[in-house]
């Protein structure tokens, strides 16, 4: 029996993985595609930034980068883009 506890540990590690990636296939099916975000998203300069306002913190970020496998290989161009507001009251 010592020889079950060491696959018992991966069994419940790949159920969990699953269970993740399951989680996650879900929570993509529920989010939608808006266009208004996804042109906000473009519009943001490239860098980061954060900003107070009367009423909380709000902050954004872009990079855009194209990463080549050698001189003249093929390529990825990746676009990573955020907005934050954080915002706290009392009540």
């Amino acid at each position: 029996m010592p020889f079950i506890a060491p696959i018992a540990g991966y069994a419940a590690r790949y159920v969990l993985m699953t269970l993740a990636f399951y989680l996650l296939l879900q929570a993509r099916e529920r989010l939608g595609h808006d266009q208004r975000t996804e042109d906000a998203l473009d519009d943001l300069p490239e860098g980061a930034a954060l900003r107070r306002d009367g009423d909380g913190w709000r902050g954004g970020f872009r990079l855009h980068r194209v990463v080549r496998a050698g001189a003249n290989g093929p390529g990825v161009a990746v676009d990573f883009a955020g907005l934050a507001r954080l915002r706290l009251r009392k009540v």
